[in-house]
């Protein structure tokens, strides 16, 4: 059951040529997590923005990541509570 957060988080990406963002890490609630694996990642509008998601994991849980072209802001959308 994937349990929204909504929190702003700091998140370590690579950009690659284009659109191409890969997310390697990210802080939560002072625990780092390392992503070991981007499961899918697609993109919405939300207005003006462009608000790309990651489906990622650390091996042992599912998180949804977002950032906000527009805002540059990372959030943690939601975390798979089993």
């Amino acid at each position: 059951m994937m349990q929204k957060i909504g929190e702003h988080i700091r998140v370590a990406v690579i950009f690659g040529p284009g659109d191409c963002i890969r997310p390697v890490w990210f802080d939560w609630r002072r625990h780092k997590y390392e992503i070991l694996q981007v499961t899918s990642s697609w993109e919405e509008r939300q207005g003006a923005a462009t608000v790309f998601h990651f489906a990622v994991s650390d091996g042992a849980t599912l998180f949804e990541l977002t950032y906000n072209a527009m805002a540059h802001a990372w959030r943690l959308a939601t975390v798979d509570v089993q």
